[in-house]
């Protein structure tokens, strides 16, 4: 689990813009892991965040251990300012 976290932060990081990610990183590069049920709700995130303009990465697991090849596994969002996040998933419980 901690693995696909980090694959979606990375993802979610690079798919950010150059402003974004600056700000991120100067501000102490903030990470908050949510849960959501089954892989149906990480699309949704997806298009919500797209739709405002915040980096969104699926995270595909490779299969290379316990986890069948192909299962969306994470979402990465951002990095963007607290409240655009929270406007998407407020509504989640912290994993």
């Amino acid at each position: 689990m901690c693995a696909q976290v980090a694959h979606a932060s990375i993802l979610a990081f690079e798919k950010a813009d150059a402003s974004s990610r600056k700000s991120w990183m100067s501000e102490g590069q903030k990470k908050v892991v949510l849960k959501v049920a089954g892989e149906r709700p990480l699309f949704e995130l997806k298009v919500l965040a797209e739709m405002k303009g915040i980096s969104a990465a699926l995270v595909q697991d490779a299969g290379l251990t316990e986890i069948p090849p192909g299962s969306l596994t994470a979402l990465g969002l951002g990095p963007a300012k607290t409240d655009e996040l929270d406007k998407i998933t407020g509504d989640l419980s912290l994993l």
